[in-house]
């Protein structure tokens, strides 16, 4: 008997029964996969999803339920705080978001239909506010629709194109929105027909001698299970930050960190789809954060690695902050603040205060650095500060403060200790409808990917927003079921 295996798709010649037939085999129930699910059965198509865990949710079911949407003049909630948001602004950020690692067609596809997509998911059920809640969150703490969610602007992002706010948050109050935003999804998903099939882990696709894929193995209560599926199976699968040999195969510097997120992530999907011939790419990009924004005014401090020097503006994004943090010598960072903008970090954040002093040659001796290195540097920013300029990065006004009346502190971020979540980015090349490509650019025939276990809008870690992998899970999970039902 031929074994399944996640590496080698099992061949259809040795499928003696199918025990499950179906048109669209989705694997996967993370918002990927119900989007999926909900556009093939839309398309009527007959949709069997299969979850390895006992219910739906996955990676997004512990996300904020932020959705990046924006573009053709802006949606409702935009409009009416007064920003007017292009598709050529949109498609602009998204492609510098995604750096030297940007899809630019699906790129331009999402702005061009993202206000589109923000109706299809109000028409599934999805409720949002509308309102906008200004200045700087990781998420509402509220029910409120709109924050800034990305570094649109700070510079570099506000040269290329015109700031505006796009993160649109389901409406529930305070953290964690991406539970309900999946359950809504799965309701929908049911509703219209869509057999969920749980505990059931896809270990290997099976593919005809035509190199199609004609369906999927999933293990059930320990048995292989064969599922036909007519017209294509669906990877929805998550990325692989808890593979851990796979990690230091492709991005080892999140070993540098301490807290992966995911629903068991584990890369069985890319697996699987490299194995039936697609091509993984950008498997080197991953997403870190630590939450050093909250409270706010610690925005407007100043970073420095263990050299003294700056490195980023601070006035960016999170995420992008943290993950430039990464990329500096040692196995910490420091936030300098005066006493005016501090307050206790998030307990859960980890952040502890590693240095005082009335000044920054005091601070500089308490942590243990070289003589004439971390002054200089406040030295230089606060004299450019007074003058509302940052000329090495560019930081902008209000959260460009000269830190120059002490006493003053230093902050902490230490790689080992302080909190710095993360997930991979890289995946299955996929095409704007989701089919998954070989390393020629052609489809594999029969199959299709969506989400965290390919490689799309969210693409960069350096570029990365509040949103984007919502919104290429949802949009991208929606095309991918569509074209799998029409295959």
């Amino acid at each position: 008997m031929t074994d399944a295996s996640l590496h080698r798709p099992y061949p259809a010649s040795a499928v003696q029964a199918w025990d499950y037939e179906t048109d669209v085999a989705v694997v996967g129930f993370g918002a990927a996969g119900a989007c999926a699910a909900i556009e093939a059965a839309l398309a009527g198509g007959r949709v069997m999803l299969f979850e390895r865990g006992s219910g739906s949710g996955g990676a997004s079911a512990l996300s904020g339920g932020e959705i990046y949407i924006g573009g053709s003049g802006g949606t409702d909630a935009q409009r009416a705080a007064g920003f007017e948001d292009s598709t050529q602004d949109m498609a602009a950020y998204l492609k510098a978001a995604g750096g030297p690692c940007a899809d630019e067609a699906k790129c331009d596809l999402y702005a061009r239909d993202s206000l589109a997509h923000y109706g299809w998911l109000k028409e599934q059920g999805i409720p949002y506010r509308g309102n906008f809640l200004p200045g700087k969150h990781i998420e509402p703490v509220d029910d409120s629709t709109l924050i800034w969610s990305g570094s649109e602007a700070a510079w570099p992002f506000c040269d290329l194109a015109k700031p505006a706010p796009r993160g649109h948050v389901i409406q529930h109050v305070g953290w964690g929105g991406g539970r309900p935003l999946v359950d809504l999804l799965e309701s929908r998903a049911r509703n219209l027909g869509v057999q969920v099939v749980s505990d059931a882990r896809a270990v290997a696709l099976v593919q005809d001698d035509d190199q199609r894929v004609v369906g999927v193995v999933v293990r059930i209560d320990n048995v292989n299970r064969f599922v036909r599926a007519a017209k294509g199976v669906v990877l929805c699968t998550g990325g692989f930050v808890f593979n851990e040999a796979m990690r230091q195969r492709y991005c080892p510097e999140t070993f540098r960190i301490n807290s992966p997120i995911g629903d068991q992530d584990d890369g069985s999907g890319i697996e699987l789809g490299v194995g039936a011939g697609g091509d993984a790419i950008h498997m080197e990009q991953f997403f870190t954060t630590c939450p050093w924004t909250m409270p706010e005014p610690q925005a407007n401090g100043v970073f420095v690695n263990q050299a003294g020097q700056r490195f980023i503006n601070e006035d960016c994004y999170h995420g992008r902050v943290s993950r430039a943090a990464i990329d500096q010598l040692g196995d910490r960072v420091y936030l300098l603040l005066d006493i005016a903008h501090f307050d206790q970090p998030l307990e859960m954040a980890g952040i502890t205060i590693a240095g005082t002093g009335e000044t920054w040659e005091e601070v500089e001796a308490e942590l243990e650095m070289a003589p004439g290195t971390l002054s200089a540097t406040m030295a230089f920013y606060n004299t450019h500060a007074k003058e509302g300029r940052d000329p090495l990065f560019h930081k902008k006004p209000p959260i460009l403060t000269p830190l120059d009346q002490g006493p003053f502190v230093a902050l902490e971020l230490n790689f080992h200790s302080s909190y710095f979540s993360f997930f991979t980015l890289g995946g299955l090349r996929t095409s704007v409808d989701g089919e998954v490509l070989d390393r020629a650019g052609a489809p594999v025939p029969g199959l299709f990917a969506a989400g965290r276990c390919t490689s799309g809008l969210p693409a960069w870690g350096h570029g990365y927003s509040s949103g984007l992998s919502l919104a290429d899970c949802t949009f991208f999970g929606r095309r991918a079921g569509r074209k799998a039902a029409s295959a």
